[in-house]
């Protein structure tokens, strides 16, 4: 199933719904009222559904079997992050692909290994921002934003210590991410990962989760960013040095993952500031961020006033 959550363009309040088969979408709450079914979570509540387990899912499942000539235009809807407002951080991972951690090698002279453990960071909550919504350049601020095309993980089973062989089982389903990074924020008074990856709008995320039943191998999906129509990254999630399951039990290790956390699991090469010369967004930008078989993001870059 693509879940997502979507707010009337003419405005009014968030509501979850279901992308069907069709591409039209279906409003989990009208569709309840409708079959006088009573969900198991807050129809307009991303975490709620996915804290419901099993029987969210169930629930879901009939709405869909019944729904049939009820869906809306896609087009008729404003598409948001599929958790507008994480309750927590989004968890990153840092290095995650070879080929992108020997590109950034001349930026850190005193790392010229890859780590033998997982590389977090994070990135607030208000850095989220919806599928097609425009992304900041603050002026004054960074004049050097970056790409970053990431798969993102939505954690649906809690848990604090989880073991390797058991991770996956923690997993909901699968998002979209671009980390989009203000490099010389990230750079300055040493290494300033956090804010340089969290100035507002800079997590674009979406369209939609994919449930994991829906995803064969998480670790086989094609990642691709273009900018203007230029293709800037193209690789495929197998080759991450760390797999989903191990991120997930470093990460959880005396530390606990609740529903609705979602970890971006770090960018292939390709980025801006690692090319000869170094590239970055401007306003005007077209920035599209793709993970096979998931969905694709498409945002304009404009600026925005100090």
């Amino acid at each position: 199933m693509r879940l997502l959550s979507v707010r009337p363009k003419r405005g009014g309040a968030a509501r979850l719904a279901l992308l069907l088969s069709s591409g039209q979408v279906l409003d989990i709450g009208a569709a309840a009222a409708r079959a006088r079914l009573r969900l198991p979570f807050d129809a307009g509540d991303m975490v709620s559904l996915i804290a419901a387990g099993r029987s969210g899912l169930a629930a879901l499942r009939r709405l869909a079997k019944a729904a049939t000539g009820r869906g809306t235009a896609l087009s008729t809807l404003r598409v948001l992050a599929p958790i507008p407002r994480p309750r927590k951080n989004v968890f990153c991972v840092g290095w995650n692909y070879l080929a992108h951690f020997e590109e950034g090698a001349r930026a850190r002279p005193q790392q010229q290994e890859m780590p033998q453990h997982p590389t977090f960071f994070t990135k607030v909550p208000t850095a989220v921002t919806g599928p097609y919504d425009t992304v900041p350049l603050h002026v004054g601020v960074t004049e050097k934003l970056d790409w970053e095309v990431e798969l993102g993980v939505i954690i649906g089973r809690g848990g604090r210590n989880i073991a390797e062989s058991q991770a996956m089982k923690h997993v909901f389903g699968y998002t979209v991410i671009n980390d989009v990074s203000a490099r010389e924020v990230q750079r300055q008074h040493g290494q300033q990962w956090f804010k340089g990856k969290s100035l507002d709008g800079s997590c674009p995320m979406g369209p939609w989760i994919v449930t994991a039943d829906e995803v064969v191998d998480p670790h086989a999906l094609h990642v691709r960013c273009r900018v203007n129509g230029a293709t800037k990254q193209d690789a495929n999630t197998r080759q991450m040095y760390f797999r989903i399951p191990r991120i997930i039990a470093e990460l959880s290790a005396g530390l606990t993952l609740e529903p609705g956390d979602v970890i971006s699991t770090g960018t292939p090469e390709g980025v801006g500031h690692a090319r000869t010369p170094p590239e970055f967004l401007a306003p005007g930008d077209l920035l599209e961020t793709e993970v096979e078989g998931i969905g694709v993001l498409r945002n304009r870059i404009v600026k925005a006033a100090r």
